[in-house]
């Protein structure tokens, strides 16, 4: 069951000005793209063809380098395309701002705390928010394409917020600036889709 590269559901120019339009078409048609096509390479004729890609990632063999470096950019955009939206922006509510508040202590400790996940991430990678079992939250941020899902990467969870991280994801319209680009995100998050990840 060969994985396929999921649409975007918005336009390529749905969030701009924060992130612009040939970003996204790049991002989305050759980076993630790419991902897909090299994963389902991967995992052909082994057995982990028939597996969901969390079953994958979350017992991934580390080692395995095109299946770990793919499968994580395959799973991470997928993720990332659903937590923005064109009217994204504002505050959580429900049970998700009320177990954001519990864990940091308001919003805008969860920005500030996200926002330095994201900022002192050295070279390529992304920073997450993951939801425990029981619901607690955690900030953290991983390394190249490599997820909470996967076994032993110093932070737990499952994700439901993630922000890429990689140059590619925003060098074309902020060039060096990354913290530019991390506070243009939260304009465009999209806390409803983020509130059903943590539901579930």
């Amino acid at each position: 069951m060969a994985f396929e590269l999921p649409n975007l559901p918005y336009g390529h120019d749905a969030l701009e000005p924060h992130i612009d339009s040939r970003t996204m078409e790049i991002h989305h048609g050759k980076h993630h793209a790419g991902y897909t096509k090299k994963l389902n390479a991967a995992i052909e004729g082994t057995d982990l063809a028939d597996k969901s890609i969390e079953d994958i990632l979350t017992g991934l063999d580390m080692e395995n380098s095109a299946v770990r470096n793919n499968g994580g950019g395959y799973y991470n955009h997928s993720l990332f395309w659903t937590v923005m939206s064109p009217n994204g922006g504002g505050n959580p509510d429900g049970d998700l701002g009320k177990a954001i508040n519990d864990a940091f202590g308001s919003y805008d400790a969860f920005k500030e705390k996200f926002a330095a996940a994201a900022g002192t991430r050295f070279g390529s990678g992304w920073a997450w928010l993951c939801a425990h079992d029981g619901g607690k939250l955690e900030i953290c941020s991983t390394p190249n394409q490599d997820n909470p899902l996967m076994p032993n990467v110093g932070c737990g969870g499952r994700p439901i917020l993630g922000l890429d991280v990689w140059e590619h994801a925003y060098y074309l319209h902020y060039q060096n600036k990354r913290p530019d680009y991390v506070q243009a995100f939260f304009n465009v998050i999209n806390w409803e889709q983020v509130a059903k990840n943590y539901k579930s």
